[in-house]
């Protein structure tokens, strides 16, 4: 007896993510809804009538300059992992941590603008607009923190050679978490002009 095995003409394409870029994916999607809560209850919050309002410190303006610019780094190291251009993708993950480190360090200058403004985190003389403030900042830095560390993780493979052309997987995570938080403090940096 014969089988006969009919070919089907449509191929089915699939869709596959790396395991470790769909783990990505979904921290940053976890991010997105812990930040939208926390802006959802600003709002919430905003409509009692003991809310605070206050300008946010210059220092905040002038760090958002700063992270675009980091931006603009990681993505230039990410071109050189590319072409196989192994110094400047260090050069590249060195400024990009440098300048993540001075967006923090403009951070915290910011929050003692505040202070000087007398808007606190909490306490006696606190109130809800200036704490939403320093939690919103305070988070999105916790989160610039977790993407130094991996800036220095990507750093080391790269100087020990395992960053290339042909292994590109580590450096495009990196720079995709990097460019989320950017844009995660300019829609956090916007809010808040927008609705303080």
């Amino acid at each position: 007896m014969e089988e006969k095995i009919q070919l089907n003409d449509t191929h089915e394409q699939t869709f596959t993510v790396h395991p470790k870029k769909f783990l990505l994916w979904l921290f940053i999607v976890t991010i997105i809804m812990l930040f939208a809560a926390f802006t959802s209850a600003y709002l919430v919050r905003s409509t009692d009538g003991d809310w605070l309002k206050f300008d946010l410190p210059p220092m905040f303006t002038m760090s958002t300059a700063v992270i675009l610019l980091s931006s603009v780094t990681m993505q230039v190291a990410y071109w050189a992992a590319k072409n196989n251009n192994t110094s400047r993708i260090n050069m590249a993950l060195i400024a990009t941590i440098v300048l993540g480190i001075v967006f923090l360090y403009m951070q915290v200058k910011g929050w003692g603008q505040l202070v000087d403004e007398n808007v606190y985190l909490g306490g006696r003389y606190s109130n809800p607009a200036g704490s939403f403030v320093y939690i919103l900042s305070g988070l999105h830095g916790f989160h610039l923190i977790t993407g130094l560390i991996y800036l220095l993780i990507v750093l080391y493979s790269s100087a020990s050679g395992k960053v290339s052309s042909l292994n590109l997987l580590q450096i495009e995570m990196c720079t995709t978490y990097w460019h989320f938080l950017d844009l995660l403090w300019i829609y956090l940096f916007v809010f808040l002009l927008v609705n303080n």
